[in-house]
């Protein structure tokens, strides 16, 4: 069945392309948008190029983000949109730039924002739609070296928020998953093995997820089949740590 074009942010590597490769498996036309070129060639030529279109563009970028989504519009009406692209660091508040604040809240929350206001004429001119932005539970808890990036996901946790009270009466839902640490290509550039240590401390699961462990609440999160009354929702995929108190020692 065709469920109509989704759009995915970070399309080209881990969450991102976990999250297109099951959308497009559950019959949506998918539309992958990544700054790296070659990056989004070999996720397109993974999933397949029917039904598959690649837009190279920063999120960032206000004028790119509305050319590429009109782009993903010629496949098909606009019905999901997964805000995956992002960027992290884990870094001392006393070593943290305001450079490098900025840039976090510019790809992590602006980036998001402009992708839904992009989209949002198009999901209510096909009936409805669904979004999912990614947070992390970053911006669930007060986790070091976070100063930047917590405050980002705890800025999408509340974007989604007041997205899906606004925009419920135009047939849209918008919800968030909020990963706890997950073997992605950021994650591994970011933890160091002692930071890999004290996550498995924390998480009760004892161990890192998978993206596509994430994916799959995505697709749950976009399916009106399977989730259609739910709105402004932030799930938790954290093998408990968010959940957790006192953990056993390992």
């Amino acid at each position: 069945m065709d469920k109509g074009t989704v759009i995915v942010t970070g399309g080209a590597s881990g969450i991102g392309l976990a999250a297109a490769r099951r959308l497009r498996a559950a019959g949506w036309r998918v539309a992958l948008m990544d700054r790296d070129q070659g990056a989004l060639a070999r996720a397109a030529d993974e999933i397949g190029a029917e039904g598959t279109t690649t837009h190279v563009v920063d999120v960032t970028d206000e004028a790119a983000v509305a050319e590429a989504v009109s782009e993903a519009a010629a496949a098909g009406p606009v019905r999901g949109l997964v805000n995956s692209a992002g960027i992290a660091a884990d870094v001392p508040l006393a070593e943290t730039s305001a450079a490098l604040f900025r840039k976090i809240l510019d790809v992590n929350v602006v980036g998001s924002f402009l992708l839904v206001r992009s989209v949002v004429p198009l999901m209510e001119a096909a009936g409805g739609g669904a979004i999912v932005n990614i947070a992390s539970v970053s911006g669930m808890k007060g986790n070091t070296g976070r100063t930047a990036y917590g405050a980002s996901k705890g800025a999408v946790i509340t974007m989604t928020k007041v997205m899906a009270v606004e925009l419920a009466a135009n047939g849209i839902r918008v919800n968030a998953v909020a990963p706890g640490p997950v073997d992605t290509p950021m994650v591994e550039a970011v933890h160091t093995s002692a930071a890999r240590e004290t996550w498995l401390r924390h998480v009760p699961m004892r161990r890192y997820g998978a993206p596509d462990e994430i994916a799959g609440a995505i697709v749950y999160l976009l399916d009106d089949s399977l989730s259609s009354y739910v709105t402004g929702h932030i799930l938790a995929v954290d093998g408990g740590f968010v959940a957790g108190g006192t953990v056993r020692p390992m």
